[in-house]
């Protein structure tokens, strides 16, 4: 198993990510955006993820040569964000931002096929490789907060530039794997997606990413607000991810002990009391600093018990799209939901009510896992 080739591209891929999620926000303020604005074109970044994982699932299904669709899609997206430096208003940028990431969007649940394929019957370890995409989100978002405060909000623009040309460059050291024999006469996708555990788990995930809207398009613009350094501000969400990382560890003994269902339901019930601390304590440096902690089970442990699961729920030639899907309806259709809400009610009833919303979607995302995704799909 090629362990440092196919680390390398989390590395980079969710560097770019330490870029983008926390900064992209403050940029757009930066050249003159309202939050309503924002929230529109950070719901771009999510919204592609709806329709792009999918239809480069479907070809990686169909046509294989994965890491040639990785490839492909990770130089375009390179080649399009370039067009940000020359781009002026609304439309432009809102028009580069769909091309760059539709492309960008499209690699990442390939290549978590690719990764599982290595893996084979060591899925479980999957977490020793992911953790290297979160180390390079700390170094990306630490640095990058301080080189912002030193030299104006542009400088994200050539940090994610860098960094896109960075995983386009590290899919160049990795091949398809052998693949996996599979029956040609194996079922439909539809039949595995109307087992109702199933339709569950998607609309679980979704709500989990509709709470996180309001975190990823304005946490850093509002700490900003509540005199927060950017600095500070990247330093706290370094320290989420590190927190992630530690717990990335231990996540493979934690999945075979608890399973992949009660993981992802207790990860939904933390991810509720983050968002009341965050809306309700923005002032306190050391309720943020616990908040932060939290981001361990919000995204680690709730990312590594999807996966887990979508990976035993989706076998053989419904692989790709299984990931895919995934993708589509957690992070594409639940992000663009919560950051185009979020940035209507951030205007209209304020940070503190928009993240207790928040809080009541988790909730509502706790008791579905747990009411409708049957424990014997438990793995």
């Amino acid at each position: 198993m090629p362990y440092w080739r196919l680390s390398s591209y989390y590395l980079f891929y969710f560097g770019a990510l330490g870029a983008l999620v926390p900064f992209w926000g403050l940029y757009l303020q930066s050249i003159g955006f309202s939050a309503w604005e924002i929230g529109q074109l950070m719901a771009i970044l999510m919204g592609t993820k709806v329709v792009a994982p999918y239809l480069w699932g479907w070809l990686g299904d169909h046509l294989g040569h994965r890491i040639r669709i990785v490839r492909s899609a990770s130089l375009v997206s390179a080649a399009v964000f370039a067009g940000m430096f020359f781009a002026e208003g609304y439309w432009q940028v809102a028009a580069i931002m769909v091309l760059f990431s539709f492309f960008w969007n499209a690699s990442l649940p390939q290549f978590e096929v690719i990764t599982f394929t290595y893996l084979a019957e060591r899925a479980s370890r999957y977490a020793h490789i992911r953790v290297w995409g979160s180390v390079g989100f700390i170094l990306v978002v630490v640095a990058l907060g301080v080189w912002v405060d030193a030299a104006g909000a542009r400088v994200i623009l050539h940090a994610v530039f860098v960094l896109y040309l960075g995983i386009w460059l590290s899919t160049l050291l990795v091949r398809d794997p052998d693949p996996e024999p599979h029956a040609h006469d194996q079922p439909g996708i539809a039949s595995v997606l109307l087992r109702p555990a199933i339709l569950a788990f998607f609309a679980a995930v979704f709500l989990m990413q509709v709470g996180h809207g309001a975190y990823y398009a304005f946490y850093s613009i509002y700490m900003e607000d509540h005199g927060y350094s950017k600095t500070l501000i990247g330093q706290l969400w370094g320290l989420g991810v590190f927190a992630e990382v530690v717990l990335f560890v231990f996540m493979h003994r934690v999945l075979h002990r608890w399973g992949g269902r009660r993981v992802l339901i207790a990860s939904l019930l933390v991810a509720a009391a983050r968002w009341v601390i965050v809306g309700t304590v923005p002032d306190s440096l050391f309720m943020m600093v616990v908040a932060q902690v939290f981001h361990a089970a919000t995204f680690g442990a709730f990312h590594a018990s999807a996966i887990h699961l979508v990976h035993h729920y989706f076998r053989g030639r419904h692989k790709g799209r299984g990931q895919a899907l995934y993708s589509s309806l957690s992070f594409g259709a639940g992000g663009a939901v919560g950051s185009l809400a979020s940035g209507l009610t951030w205007e209209t009833l304020g940070p503190t009510e928009t993240y207790l919303i928040a809080t009541a979607v988790s909730l509502l995302g706790a008791f579905v896992a747990w009411r409708y995704i049957d424990p014997a799909h438990d793995h």
